[in-house]
């Protein structure tokens, strides 16, 4: 009988401690082993190895308390929030902006992302050896993991800047391997990467409405064509960004922003790429992602973590509907009737992690939205305005406002309207792990913090700390960020 023997991706057994060989996690409650691939020879068998890639995004370590504190915590729109007292490890200094290269949340970020990549790598590796698969679905399967594997480099570059490439599983014997695990690429080497799994991806996925209404969170040739567009973004190849937002076929702007955000809204014709939370049992929610963020003390109903800023809130305009849709605020009744006593200890929390139904819950049914159309509508727009196109750019501008109760915008010259888009993207897509990094993308970052009181240092801030463990490991093959 054929067998294989998998080697969980490792930067050295040092490194990451946290990953057990010779098996794969299916979900939060199941492992099965890897040994024998006829075990895994069949559609069944097949599907389980990318299933464990999504599993990835329900952790801890990938998804709670580390990265909202690394995306959420350290931008304006967000305060550490909770008790006084209560740093969560290092929540404090990612809120001043003061933290250093063995920061606990740069590190897991880091760990969790390159874990996901050797999933990837080992879906990419065992796919093609099951013949017993249907092709078609094997196909399908090596997209979604090239989707997903090119999902967490563009997390692991904005964060990071050049990181290392692993894009197989790697020998432990091998000299070139371990070169490979320990050698940071540039970014425009890594961004090059994104945009070829990509391509990869939208050559073998299908249109979302191809999937079963049970498949409906897998990732789909329109996520890829979304995710490239805002890889284009990043790189300020607007052209690209144009073009590959026309592709993005297939969906539409909800009527309701504030049920997006609800079990109602989960995967509806807005959604593009989210992250699914099941509360039910057996649970498979993301590991206390809406207990680290609800309402803190009595009558509560968490830590209270990532409270929403006094900055955040005076962006949005009188009568934007987005407002109360994001914000849950002290002493106010939710849609539900759960009533928020004035004892909380925050006076405001993030309405896009509360879960109604398993409020208490570890792992609730609340949703990461990742992609959505309304922000490939702005996309298309801030990249016509940037190509000199802002008569074309007004309307797609405008189409997010009206449908966030706001009149036309008013602004008409290039740089108004740049502005304009820019607080759009903000009070938008506040709370879905954006804003930090659109700061840096578009240069507003050393005033934006000061408006909120924190100090952003120019070629140091830009980046995260690579963490210390994986510097000493890499013996002089990869050097730090500038400035820790």
């Amino acid at each position: 009988m054929k067998k294989i023997y998998i080697s969980m991706f490792v930067l050295s057994a040092l490194f990451f401690t946290g990953c057990a060989d010779d098996y794969l996690d299916v979900n939060q409650t199941q492992s099965i082993s890897t040994k024998d691939i006829e075990l895994f020879n069949n559609d069944a068998g097949a599907a389980t190895f990318v299933t464990a890639i999504y599993s990835k995004f329900l952790n801890w370590d990938m998804s709670s308390f580390g990265w909202i504190g690394l995306a959420s915590i350290t931008s304006d729109d967000a305060d550490k929030g909770s008790s006084p007292g209560d740093t969560g490890s290092d929540k404090d200094v990612l809120d001043a902006l003061t933290y250093n290269s063995s920061n606990p949340s740069a590190e897991s970020t880091f760990n969790a992302n390159y874990d996901g990549i050797n999933r990837c790598n080992q879906a990419l590796d065992i796919l093609p050896k099951l013949d017993k698969a249907d092709a078609n679905l094997r196909t399908r399967l090596m997209g979604e993991a090239k989707f997903l594997r090119a999902f967490m480099y563009f997390t692991l570059v904005k964060c990071y800047g050049g990181v290392p490439i692993v894009d197989h599983l790697p020998n432990p014997v091998s000299d070139d391997d371990q070169k490979m695990l320990l050698t940071r690429k540039t970014a425009a080497e890594v961004y090059a990467f994104i945009e070829s799994d990509l391509a990869d991806a939208i050559a073998a996925l299908p249109n979302k409405a191809a999937y079963a209404a049970d498949e409906k969170a897998r990732a789909s040739k329109g996520a890829a064509y979304a995710l490239l567009a805002k890889v284009n973004l990043y790189q300020k190849n607007w052209q690209k960004v144009v073009d590959n937002c026309n592709l993005v076929t297939g969906y539409s702007i909800s009527p309701d922003y504030a049920k997006m955000f609800r079990l109602e809204g989960e995967n509806d014709a807005e959604s593009i790429f989210e992250i699914n939370g099941v509360g039910s049992v057996p649970a498979k929610g993301i590991e206390g992602y809406s207990a680290s963020q609800g309402a803190r003390g009595a009558g509560g109903w968490g830590w209270g973590f990532n409270t929403p800023s006094q900055s955040l809130l005076n962006a949005y305009e009188a009568g934007d509907l987005r407002k109360n849709a994001t914000i849950i605020f002290r002493g106010t009744t939710l849609y539900d009737g759960r009533e928020v006593p004035n004892t909380v200890e925050n006076p405001m929390y993030n309405f896009k992690a509360y879960s109604s139904q398993y409020t208490d819950g570890w792992e609730t049914d609340a949703n990461i939205k990742y992609l959505r159309y309304a922000e490939v509508v702005l996309m298309k727009a801030e990249a016509l305005n940037e190509l000199g196109q802002t008569a074309q750019a007004i309307p797609l501008l405008n189409q997010i406002r009206n449908r966030a109760g706001l009149g036309v915008t008013t602004a008409v010259s290039q740089v108004d309207v740049r502005t304009a888009i820019w607080k759009e993207r903000r009070v938008e897509l506040a709370f879905e792990f954006d804003r930090f990094f659109d700061l840096v993308r578009t240069g507003q970052a050393k005033a934006a913090f000061a408006i909120d009181g924190k100090t952003f240092t120019e070629g140091k801030n830009e980046l995260f700390p690579i963490p210390d463990s994986f510097i000493r490991q890499s013996k002089g093959m990869s050097s730090q960020n500038l400035g820790y």
